[in-house]
């Protein structure tokens, strides 16, 4: 048996759980890098992409060593597409959305994480996907503070989300 054909009988388990001290959860360098943390739910931490082009939030579950969704436990996937049907209506009403494109892609960053963009006929990429369309515009600091305030007062009857007040 060669050393490929060996590796192909190792079955990966999805329902794994890593020691959380030994396998502590980050968010990742990019990710803390092009976002502002607005809150978590009781699996996702809540960004808001610093890209003023479009209304753009990104879930992240909390869990270390996961870069798809099927790696996620079974709840784990449950809570998850739970957590994202509640932002997702919710950016729709406080945003007016036309369409809600939510992905997961880790194309550029392998920790899982879901996508929830605002879509309009009027926003610079519509129809086309808004990966690589415009440069980033970043958000000034009353913008950050507004979309803050209408995410955390939509949210703020929902017992399992947790604003955080500064990123």
């Amino acid at each position: 048996m060669t050393e490929l054909e060996a590796s192909a009988d190792i079955d990966y388990d999805p329902a794994r759980d890593l020691d959380p001290e030994l396998h502590p959860y980050s968010l990742d360098p990019q990710l803390e890098q092009d976002c502002i943390r607005l809150g978590r739910f009781s699996l996702c931490e809540l960004l808001l992409m610093n890209d003023a082009n479009y209304p753009w939030f990104i879930l992240v579950p909390q869990r270390s060593d996961i870069g798809e969704i099927y790696h996620l436990s079974a709840e784990d996937q449950q809570q998850l597409m739970a957590e994202s049907s509640r932002l997702s209506s919710n950016l729709a009403d406080i945003f007016n959305a036309h369409k809600m494109n939510v992905a997961a892609l880790g194309n550029m960053v392998r920790q899982l994480h879901v996508h929830h963009v605002v879509r309009q006929p009027e926003d610079p990429a519509w129809p086309a996907p808004v990966w690589g369309r415009l440069p980033s515009q970043p958000y000034s600091v009353e913008q950050i503070a507004d979309i803050r305030e209408r995410v955390n007062s939509m949210l703020a009857d929902d017992s399992e989300y947790e604003a955080v007040t500064q990123d």
